[in-house]
């Protein structure tokens, strides 16, 4: 019964107009659906969040980063509310209706925390980093490669640079980027708009022209079951020994199988010097296992809210990655970047990690660059800030 009043409710949820305005300047959020008016957006950043459930009895909002608040129903039947000012950026919601969670039909669904989930984009004001521009874009393409890995057909996507077509003799540098955990290799153009933002980059001059890969993150070798983790805590010893088999099949992946597959397909420059990887949170654990133990094919680093140590710890200097920060000079000769970035509003345990580790290389004379996303939490904008600064130090 539950299941069939929660599907007269979804039939009867659609975008509603004709009730009383919020008053200010709210607009449609650039992340509805065609035509929707709900959600909407205002200059103070506050959204707005309706739906017509008049059997419902409960409806609540839940902001993954943000506020979990209830809405009031109205006398025509439309569940109603407006939050606080959130921070600009993109951010995952989900409603609660009769304790059942589902998207927002007036929204868009976008691949996070491991489902599909409704998003509204709060824009930030005199920013247009991320957005298309009135400049030449780039392509992003879709492909399929087997991988003798896992076994499977991979799928990835990849940003060629304006004018890739029109100049078949040239070559170009690579950034292998990677999505967090929870998402896929979607998330760097749906929720992240890096195409955009290379885009603006390049035809600024503040970027080289380059490819992107977006690889899908998770891989499992040929064979090998999947872990059994119900009930499972996040640090128990079976958690641990599940990410580190993750981590070393996608090692082996993008090692073994994704850099030749790329290099053979495209027109790439197949050398350390012109090939960089970077990635958020999950991403950015994977590019520190990757790089730092493989870097006769990468020389640009960035973590982007990512921990160095791996799951729970910090980073070892001195043994980890077989030494290689243990000599500073030896570590500059080899690499030409290493960019760590975190949210000031970021979970306390991540954001203070990643300071740690800041610190830890500043006292120990590695070079690096360091940068805090200021307001930002775990989520988009931290991470469109971070590939915006970047992108633009790559390959020069």
């Amino acid at each position: 019964m539950k299941r069939l009043a929660l599907a007269l409710i979804v039939l009867q949820c659609f975008a509603v107009s004709g009730s009383a305005q919020e008053p200010g300047d709210f607009r449609p959020a650039s992340t509805n659906v065609w035509d929707a008016q709900y959600p909407r957006v205002d200059g103070k950043g506050r959204v707005e969040i309706r739906l017509r459930a008049p059997e419902a009895t409960s409806v609540r909002v839940n902001f993954w980063s943000g506020p979990k608040v209830d809405l009031v129903k109205q006398p025509d039947g439309v569940w109603r509310v407006v939050t606080e000012p959130l921070v600009p950026g993109l951010h995952y919601y989900t409603l609660i209706v009769n304790g059942v969670e589902m998207a927002d039909p007036g929204s868009r669904a976008f691949f996070g925390g491991g489902k599909y989930a409704s998003a509204v984009e709060v824009p930030e004001p005199g920013s247009t980093y991320y957005l298309p521009q009135d400049v030449p874009h780039g392509q992003v393409r879709e492909v399929w490669y087997f991988s003798k890995v896992t076994g499977t057909w991979r799928h990835a996507l990849v940003y060629t640079p304006p004018g890739y077509d029109e100049k078949p003799a040239e070559r170009y540098p690579v950034l292998y980027l990677q999505h967090g955990g929870g998402e896929d290799e979607t998330g760097w153009v749906r929720q992240g708009h890096a195409n955009f933002i290379l885009d603006n980059l390049i035809a600024s001059g503040k970027a080289k022209p380059m490819l992107v890969v977006m690889a899908y993150g998770y891989a499992r070798r040929a064979g090998q079951p999947a872990p059994d983790l119900a009930g499972r805590p996040l640090g128990s010893p079976e958690f641990r020994k599940s990410i580190q088999e993750m981590m070393a099949a996608f090692e082996a992946e993008v090692t073994e199988v994704l850099i030749p597959f790329i290099d053979k397909t495209f027109r790439t420059i197949p050398d350390r010097d012109h090939r960089a990887m970077a990635g958020l949170s999950m991403g950015g654990m994977q590019t520190y296992h990757i790089t730092l133990n493989h870097l006769d094919l990468f020389s640009y680093i960035g973590g982007f809210s990512g921990a160095a140590g791996g799951f729970g710890r910090d980073l070892d200097l001195k043994t980890d990655f077989n030494g290689v920060f243990a000599d500073p000079a030896a570590f500059a000769k080899k690499v030409r970047l290493l960019w760590l970035g975190v949210g000031t509003a970021e979970p306390e345990g991540m954001r203070e990690g990643i300071r740690r580790l800041h610190r830890a290389l500043t006292e120990a004379g590695i070079a690096h660059v360091y940068q805090e996303s200021e307001g930002t939490d775990h989520e988009w904008q931290t991470w469109r800030r971070n590939l915006n600064d970047f992108a633009a130090r790559l390959f020069k």
